[in-house]
């Protein structure tokens, strides 16, 4: 269907990749996986056509008709959510249009050639228009636009009265009602919630036939979606048959063959240049020196990919609070709208956290999760009844707005130095690198972050803080799944109290001991983890 063929690009001095190939098969579902900065976006602009590669081959049928989801939304006014949604349809529905223009053309008498014509155009626009779903446009763009939480009331909307986050949803949606035969898409799951990520998961693998290239950071939705992971990495392309994990499995499988060849090399290489070094000057051994360097001359060096160091970072032991951390009595919480009508967020929530407890605040988008999370850490009041915080407990907060606190113009050591200014220059800098600001990164100025970035430097800076109650929403939001797994195993090994809201299913399947849910303002607990929660919730609605 498309097919990269020995494709070199790089961007100034970077080499991305060098006679790199891969392909978009019918039908199947891609990840596309490798470090930032590896290339990946570059495939998908190559693609598009977005970019040109430096040497090589790209193929594509002209009717193939892709769809490219990135996190650019570009201007969006003018129009209701589901008006700008149809917009992505416009040629599907000139289409159909044609179609009736041609049905009343052949309700007039016309020359046996004109009609014979006329009959294959209008058979071949008719294909295309069923391909395309022309004839349930309106009803698919609103069971897309629903599926991703933008409900039938809100269909009407003027598209600029959604924030940031919503209007990637609508730009999602135009390129799912499209029904392309290749859907390109760059995290499709950032800014969705857990139900949007279950209904995309279901579209994409019983409602959608064509094939998927993509890339996430959600390692669920990627391992339920695809079949096939492309790595983009050290400069080349390669290609793994099976899902996330099992690519994981098989590289380090690779990576230790490929140690083995590299090291029977050099003993290999080792031997002849010690010959070479020791029979050099006898004339009696000329013929087989010269031999075996013309040998040496020949042989494709093996080269190993640089290996990416983690460094492991032991936090210090936080201060024992007491063995109850928060009381909370009959907690409710209630907004006071513009037009002075009250919305309630959850009410009567009476309960105990208790020490070294890790616990999931879930619930549908818009329950009240975040806001839940704001009342137990003091940035904003209860209406009602109380939250007490238990003997000795120390509060770290992470929000999507604490990024916004930082101050632009320290560095990244600075800013974690400001966070532990008891400690060594060198366990800052191992704790920067624990959270991949390694060498240079570490003088980067906080402006010049990206948000993945910005999130990973509060994060060090509440581990390195003498905490035992972190409080944290959506702090995997923005991080790739490498930064993720060292954020899930620190908060594993950490000796304190956690609770969460986050819409990464395999971090909470790995992390959580308690689930609280939220449900039209009603707080139910389970005493059990993530899949406890899953299976007695699908009990109760069953």
């Amino acid at each position: 269907m498309i097919h990269l063929t020995n494709i070199s690009k790089q961007h100034g001095n970077q080499v991305l990749f060098t006679n790199a190939s891969c392909q978009v098969l019918p039908g199947v579902r891609t990840g596309l996986v490798g470090p930032n900065g590896a290339g990946k976006s570059t495939i998908f602009r190559l693609i598009t056509g977005e970019e040109e590669a430096d040497s090589g081959e790209i193929s594509c049928s002209k009717k193939t008709v892709i769809g490219y989801f990135s996190q650019e939304v570009g201007e969006m006014a003018g129009r209701s959510a589901l008006e700008e949604t149809m917009s992505a349809v416009a040629k599907v529905m000139e289409l159909g249009q044609e179609i009736k223009e041609m049905e009343e053309a052949m309700s007039h008498p016309m020359p046996d050639d004109e009609l014979a014509a006329l009959l294959e155009r209008y058979g071949d626009a008719q294909e295309e228009f069923e391909h395309r779903g022309g004839y349930d446009l309106e009803t698919r763009a609103q069971a897309v636009l629903t599926g991703l939480g933008i409900g039938p009331d809100d269909f009407h909307r003027p598209v600029e009265s959604f924030s940031g986050g919503w209007k990637m949803r609508i730009a999602l949606a135009k390129i799912l009602t499209i029904n392309p035969d290749v859907l390109l898409l760059d995290e499709p799951t950032n800014h969705l919630d857990i139900e949007s990520i279950l209904w995309l998961e279901e579209w994409l693998k019983n409602e959608f036939k064509g094939a998927v290239l993509m890339t996430s950071h959600d390692r669920t939705f990627m391992n339920s979606i695809v079949s096939r992971i492309t790595e983009v990495a050290n400069k080349t392309v390669t290609t793994y048959s099976g899902n996330y994990d099992f690519y994981l499995r098989e590289r380090e499988i690779r990576r230790e063959q490929l140690q083995a060849s590299h090291r029977r090399q050099q003993e290999m290489l080792a031997k002849e240049e010690d010959f070479i070094a020791r029979f050099a000057a006898r004339v009696s051994h000329a013929a087989q020196v010269q031999s075996r360097m013309k040998k040496l001359e020949k042989i494709e060096r093996i080269e190993l990919p640089p290996e990416q160091r983690v460094i492991r970072f032991e936090f210090a032991e936080p201060p024992r609070s007491g063995d109850d951390v928060v009381a909370m009595e009959d907690l409710a919480k209630t907004w006071v709208l513009e037009d002075g009508s009250e919305k309630k967020v959850f009410s009567g929530v009476s309960g105990m956290i208790r020490r070294q407890e890790k616990i999931a605040v879930v619930g549908v988008n818009g329950a009240g999760k975040s806001t839940f999370l704001k009342v137990l850490a003091g940035k904003t009041e209860p209406s009602s009844g109380s939250v007490a915080l238990g003997a000795n407990v120390d509060v770290g907060y992470f929000s999507q707005h604490s990024l916004d606190i930082l101050d632009r113009n320290k560095t990244v050591f600075d800013t974690v130095q400001d966070a532990m200014p008891q400690a060594h220059i060198g366990t800052v800098r191992n704790l920067c690198a624990a959270f991949l600001f390694q060498g240079d990164d570490v003088d980067k100025r906080i402006e010049n972050l990206s948000g993945g970035e910005k999130s990973r430097v509060v994060l060090a800076t509440l581990l390195a803080r003498p905490l035992n109650f972190l409080i944290l929403d959506e702090p995997t939001n923005h991080l790739d799944m490498q930064s993720r797994e060292i954020l899930l195993e620190a908060l594993k090994k950490f000796a304190g109290t956690v609770i969460l809201v986050s819409h990464d299913r395999h971090f909470l399947r790995s992390l959580v001991d308690h689930v609280m849910e939220i449900d039209h303002g009603e707080m139910r607990l389970y005493g059990g983890d993530y899949d406890y929660y899953l299976q007695k919730s699908a009990a109760m609605k069953t």
